[in-house]
């Protein structure tokens, strides 16, 4: 192989290399660009979720707040049973000590 030939063929192979990279950068530019319209759903999607999330903490805010009445409505009907309890408890104390009375002075 002269001098010539061996000019020729590595200009041929390098030549083939440019080409097959071109085609590969080609390909992938192709394949990876984002059009448009899937801008166009990307945004879409995105203030989907935004608006989803600010669902999701209202309803938290939301619960919080009903739990926390939920809670004091419960300790106050808690303490008011006490409390009913309590004067029941007397009110049987005493209707005892008044059949005791009674009995005491009809026998």
């Amino acid at each position: 192989m002269n001098r010539t030939e061996f000019i020729i063929v590595t200009a041929i192979i390098l030549f083939v290399a440019f080409a097959l990279g071109w085609f590969a950068h080609w390909l992938v530019h192709r394949f990876s660009t984002v059009t448009g319209s899937d801008m166009g759903e990307l945004d879409k999607m995105a203030q989907a979720l935004h608006e989803a999330e600010e669902t999701r903490d209202q309803a938290i805010t939301y619960m919080q707040q009903r739990e926390a009445e939920l809670t004091s409505k419960l300790h106050q009907s808690e303490a008011e049973t006490s409390a009913a309890m309590d004067g029941l408890r007397n009110v049987r104390e005493e209707a005892e000590e008044l059949r005791a009375y009674i009995d005491k002075y009809t026998q």
